[in-house]
């Protein structure tokens, strides 16, 4: 039963206590030292409505969401919040929403950070307030400790306007679709993997389970998504391993070293108000490092599998493909000693090469994708071991994520259509970074901006009209406001100031949904030193497990497009000055370089993979 979701800001638990005559009977068993078939069960339903108590009491502690003190401004916007009980719960309680009171006693993550920023801050005509050395990292994720989870570093200080909209639900994007430039080229359709003949019986990978879901709200806030990243440490169960391994015994070893990792006080290339927890960060990087191997398949063939797209929109996946797939550090030769294992395809070769335009129908992409997976899963054991949760894809096109949700459902999806109501699921995927490159053989060119007393324009967008929400925000703010300049797709006019020079100019750069959740100018906004504007309702943003965005962005929901000058001016000039700088010191961490380097976009992305992973294993 629906108990009001969107109706109130904090949450009531709503789990009842068990019966007064299932304990008495409980106790009476206790005292007997038979027990009939009655007794038992009504045993059976204490032990029930104990789990579910017991589940609740974890959840409350699951999310430890600080705000900022004073410095750390947040304009007072009505926060409504709400959340997704766990799948174990859904069971048990007939899909009841249970709310979870959220603590007001709120710190700061940034309280101790030196001198080294506020000189930073003067070399780079910024000021930066409130900042922090470190936070003691979390030992003790996966349990019921409160004082474990207060260890976790969330600073939840930037503009967030969390209340229910109804334009996120009003266009559900059931048929694919594509910008016109884009529109790939008829081509017949293909499949490198036949399907077996009558006569033979390979191994086929196993048909997944699907556990009951229960439908996310129609917006899940910012700081809904920590509290379900905090839930899914305890509630997330990967598949049970068919047998063990040695690489089990070392991820298992690799959980244990990082929830108990060395606070770090002081780094000279991390900076502490960036990250949920720096201790754990630091230690889960060093043991990648040291540890990770990765298997990438042989198997498929080209330009589906092994084709990498290094330009445009979805060069993310296709940086990292030929990035993995020539590192001798982190790839085996052995498949026995792989810790994660590679599908190297490219979504979209596989949407170029087998769509047919107009069809709105992509089952034959997603037939590809099954018959790539029982091709793998007959002539290897290490699919069929864990059900494919030791594999992990890494996708950038729109369709990936209802492409892959069948067949490859527990693998670790690396997705930049990151979107809470399209299946994402916390604990397992991981948010990719939509990274538009202009130019592969110079992935840095024109890297960098103004300083903030050379940013005169307030906010600035311009793009294609895609989706519901662009055409909204430009017939809201285009052409009516000064210091808001907001354009439908901006040609590039000799002499007049170009896309690029008005990100450079600005002080906060728009980041509205296009077709689907993810955009590019996230990280384009990142990239010209631009404090970013998320206007995407149910959007999880890129390595979501380790960073700490709301120190560096402003998140407003789509409803509040109205409202946004108003928003963006109740901000005081020092918060601002403070998150640009943030935006500059996270900037190393959504680069491509023609050769990877330490803390780079492509080792975050692996590391989100493997820090996913580890938390996935438990003791047996």
């Amino acid at each position: 039963a629906d108990v009001g979701l969107n109706k109130s800001s904090t949450f009531n638990e709503g789990t009842k206590a068990p019966k007064e005559s299932s304990t008495a009977e409980l106790v009476e068993l206790n005292k007997n030292s038979t027990v009939n078939n009655a007794e038992s069960s009504k045993s059976e339903e204490f032990e029930k409505d104990s789990n579910i108590t017991s589940l609740n009491n974890l959840n409350q502690t699951g999310a430890v969401n600080e705000t900022a003190k004073a410095d750390d401004f947040t304009p007072e916007v009505g926060l409504n919040r709400s959340s997704i009980l766990d799948k174990e719960l859904d069971e048990r309680s007939n899909i009841t929403v249970l709310n979870i009171a959220e603590s007001s006693n709120n710190k700061s993550v940034a309280e101790n950070v030196g001198t080294s920023e506020e000189s930073f801050a003067s070399k780079n005509d910024t000021v930066d307030i409130n900042t922090s050395n470190n936070n003691a990292p979390d030992t003790g994720l996966g349990t019921t400790n409160s004082t474990s989870e207060k260890g976790v570093e969330t600073n939840i200080s930037a503009p967030v306007v969390s209340f229910n909209s109804s334009i996120s639900s009003v266009e559900q994007h059931v048929t694919p679709s594509f910008d016109k430039n884009e529109k790939p080229k008829p081509k017949p359709i293909q499949n490198d993997f036949t399907k077996p003949s009558d006569n033979s019986s390979p191994r086929k990978a196993p048909k997944m389970k699907k556990k009951p879901e229960m439908l996310p709200p129609a917006v899940t806030t910012i700081a809904d998504m920590n509290n379900l990243l905090y839930q899914s440490r305890v509630s997330y169960e990967s598949p049970t391993p068919k047998w063990s391994s040695r690489a089990d015994k070392v991820l298992l070893e690799a959980r244990l070293q990082i929830e108990n990792a060395p606070i770090i006080k002081n780094d000279p290339q991390l900076y502490a108000p960036l990250f949920r927890n720096l201790s754990m960060f630091k230690r889960s990087y060093e043991l990648m490092e040291n540890t990770l191997k990765v298997y990438v398949y042989k198997e498929g063939k080209r330009p589906i599998v092994h084709t990498p797209v290094l330009r445009g929109i979805y060069a993310s996946e296709g940086w990292f493909m030929k990035q993995l797939e020539t590192n001798k550090k982190f790839v085996t030769k052995n498949p026995r000693d792989a810790h994660l294992f590679y599908l190297p395809f490219s979504s979209r070769m596989l949407e170029e090469t087998l769509y047919v335009p107009d069809s709105h129908n992509h089952k034959n992409l997603i037939e590809y994708l099954k018959n790539y997976v029982d091709t793998i899963a007959a002539k290897y054991p290490f699919w069929n071991r864990t059900e494919g949760a030791d594999h992990f894809l890494v996708a950038c096109h729109d369709w990936a994520p209802s492409e892959t949700r069948n067949h490859m459902a527990n693998c670790i999806r690396a997705l930049c259509n990151s979107d809470v109501r399209e299946g994402y699921v916390f604990g397992k995927d991981v948010s990719l970074p939509e990274t538009y490159v202009r130019n592969p053989q110079k992935p840095l060119r024109d890297l960098g901006g103004n300083p903030p007393s050379k940013r005169p324009i307030l906010a600035f967008f311009a793009g294609s009209m895609h989706g519901y929400l662009r055409p909204i925000l430009l017939e809201q703010w285009g052409n009516k406001d000064p210091d808001m300049k907001i354009f439908g797709k901006m040609p590039n006019v000799k002499g007049k100031m170009n896309y690029i020079r008005h990100m450079k100019s600005s002080k906060y750069c728009l980041c509205p949904r296009g077709y689907e959740v993810n955009s590019p100018r996230v990280v384009e906004a990142i990239f010209y030193e631009c404090v970013p504007v998320i206007i995407s309702d149910n959007f999880v943003p890129p390595f979501f497990e380790v960073l700490n965005w709301e120190s560096f962005s402003v998140f407003i929901l789509e409803k509040d497009i109205p409202n946004l000058k108003k928003i963006l001016l109740s901000i005081p000039d020092k918060r601002y000055r403070q998150m640009q700088l943030r935006v500059k010191k996270i900037q190393q961490h959504f680069l491509w370089h023609p050769k990877p380097e330490k803390y780079d976009i492509f080792h975050m992305i692996l590391h989100s993979v493997w820090y996913n992973r580890v938390f996935q294993m438990k003791p047996r």
